[in-house]
């Protein structure tokens, strides 16, 4: 019975990374937008019902799609190098921190929009709650007169033009390369961090 269970667990195993990978390789060929559960689900040869019982919903299976990006951050963030992980200053950390979720966001920006259109926004799914707490940690460092919820309004200022809708729009209408939106968020975080 045991190895019955442990080769169910494989499978399952399998199918959820076969089904990340084909959802990831449809949101390069198409528009994120246009990817729907059945298609995933037929490029990975699985069951419709296997996808939907693993992940639930096309907002969750985008999400768990960047999610091991996340994990990547989120792990640097607790226990990587400096200057993203501990052992510098906080100006520095907060600097290196929205460069990399810059980075994150770039290479993302299909899935995000696709993320933010088949829910409730970034916001409420992903990663978004630990980066602003991160923000504000920081910026309880930088400024510690701020009150908390001060430091979280200001953290959503920071993190705002990295919304997938606000960051499209700065990239593919205002042609702001990645570059200049990083050097931006930069100087927003250190005027932010020496008012």
């Amino acid at each position: 019975m045991a190895t019955t269970h442990a080769r169910q667990r494989e499978a399952a195993a399998r199918n959820e990374a076969m089904i990340l990978e084909t959802t990831r390789a449809l949101l390069q060929a198409d528009d994120a937008g246009s990817v729907e559960i059945r298609d995933v689900a037929r490029a990975a040869g699985v069951g419709v019902g296997t996808v939907y019982r693993r992940f639930g919903d096309k907002a969750t299976l985008l999400a768990a799609v960047i999610g091991a990006d996340e994990r990547r951050l989120q792990d640097a963030l607790l226990s990587g190098p400096p200057p993203v992980g501990p052992g510098a200053p906080p100006a520095e950390r907060l600097a290196a921190f929205l460069d990399a979720l810059t980075r994150l966001t770039e290479d993302n920006l299909d899935v995000l929009i696709a993320v933010d259109t088949a829910s409730e926004g970034r916001v409420h799914v992903g990663a978004y709650r630990a980066w602003r707490l991160h923000v504000a940690h920081l910026l309880g460092e930088l400024r510690p007169e701020l009150a908390e919820a001060d430091r979280g309004w200001y953290a959503d200022a920071l993190l705002g033009p990295l919304d997938s809708g606000l960051y499209a729009f700065a990239r593919r209408d205002q042609g702001l390369s990645m570059d200049a939106i990083a050097a931006n968020l930069r100087a927003l975080a250190a005027a932010t961090a020496a008012s």
